[in-house]
């Protein structure tokens, strides 16, 4: 399949891809992330692997546009939890109320 990645002109196949990343051990994934075989990798560190150009040459998006038309799972950003959500002590704690005062 032909993409262009950072505007240059790139004939990927998800062999080649699973080829390229064959022994690449997987960094920590803190955003999008691409599945390739059973192993998540940061959408950035794939598209570094395949098309050999600094990370700053190409945005996640495109990585992802050609990862998703080759038939892989591509993860987005997960969601964080909210701020104001009281953990189980607070829950317990505002269940059995405020003391009350003579």
């Amino acid at each position: 399949m032909r993409c262009v990645i950072a505007r240059f002109p790139f004939e990927l196949t998800k062999g080649g891809v699973l080829e390229s990343m064959k022994g690449i051990k997987p960094e920590p994934v803190v955003g999008e992330s691409v599945i390739i075989g059973r192993r998540h990798y940061p959408l950035k560190q794939v598209g570094q692997v395949i098309t050999r150009q600094d990370r700053r040459d190409f945005s996640a998006a495109e990585v992802l546009r050609a990862m998703t038309q080759l038939g892989f799972t591509c993860r987005a950003l997960p969601e964080a939890a909210p701020l104001d959500v009281p953990g189980s002590l607070q829950h317990a704690s505002a269940m059995l109320g405020t003391p009350a005062t003579v």
